[in-house]
């Protein structure tokens, strides 16, 4: 059996818990053969953002054409774009492309408090992909971002989801991490219905990376030919493991632990 491939757009972390190398760790993990197309290297471990370079705009643009050119991509995942320019062109590459399932994660702030998207390009991300995408799948920061409303309950987040999916996209997952009430709750919206997944949180310190890989791991399942309930629900059942059994590596926040099924 050939596996389905899937393709993350994203930046690279030095440390590996996040961005590109969450992704890739948590497509194999969930049985798809990824591949990446880089917009920006961080210099980055578990304490701090120290750098951003944004790749040239004809590197971004080489990466995907040439994945596109060979590959069957049955899904793409995009993470952090960084820029007007960067999200411009991935909008531009992947329209014609009418990719069935693309997963767009708003990355807008690193686990440190580094901005990984500059405020003008917030627009760009809203006007040009989001009407491309499935799935968009902001964390609660990003979805007060883009909504305008301060997300305190279920309520605020019904709101905002309503707000978000507005903008183009067939499906919100509005990912409950930091819920103030109901932590570990995710809220699906697909334009008519909301869809409440609730899981057991992990109290751990160690999240570095958490939402990549958990939308890595849904662009996984689509490309398996899941349904959107179905991918979310898997993908959270793996992200909850993942989490249970991360690494307290580095002198900060740790990552998840993407492969803790090869653990003996």
């Amino acid at each position: 059996m050939i596996l389905k491939q899937v393709l993350t757009i994203a930046g690279s972390d030095s440390g590996g818990g996040a961005g590109i190398q969450a992704d890739i760790k948590a497509m194999s993990a969930n049985g798809v053969f990824a591949m990446s197309a880089i917009t920006a290297i961080t210099a980055q471990n578990t304490e701090e953002v120290t750098d951003v370079f944004e790749l040239p705009i004809s590197i971004i643009s080489a990466q995907i054409d040439a994945v596109f050119d060979d590959f069957d991509v049955a899904a793409v995942k995009t993470g952090m774009l960084s820029s007007t320019a960067i999200v411009e062109v991935v909008a531009k590459l992947l329209r014609p492309q009418k990719v069935a399932n693309l997963v767009v994660d708003p990355v807008m702030i690193s686990k440190t408090g580094h901005a990984l998207l500059k405020p003008e390009a917030i627009d760009a991300i809203k006007t040009q992909l989001f009407p491309l995408a499935l799935l968009v799948t902001p964390n609660i920061h990003e979805a007060q971002q883009l909504s305008g409303i301060e997300i305190k309950t279920l309520a605020d987040a019904r709101r905002a989801a309503k707000i978000i999916h507005k903008f183009g996209c067939k499906y919100v997952l509005i990912k409950g991490g930091h819920f103030p009430a109901e932590r570990g709750t995710d809220l699906l919206y697909d334009g008519t219905f909301f869809n409440l997944f609730k899981g057991e949180f992990i109290d751990t310190p160690h999240t570095h990376g958490t939402g990549c890989t958990f939308a890595s791991a849904i662009a996984a399942h689509l490309a398996r030919g899941k349904s959107v309930n179905d991918a979310v629900q898997t993908a959270k059942t793996y992200l909850t493991e993942a989490l249970r059994h991360s690494l307290a590596i580095g002198h900060g926040t740790g990552p998840t632990n993407h492969f803790y099924f090869l653990e003996t």
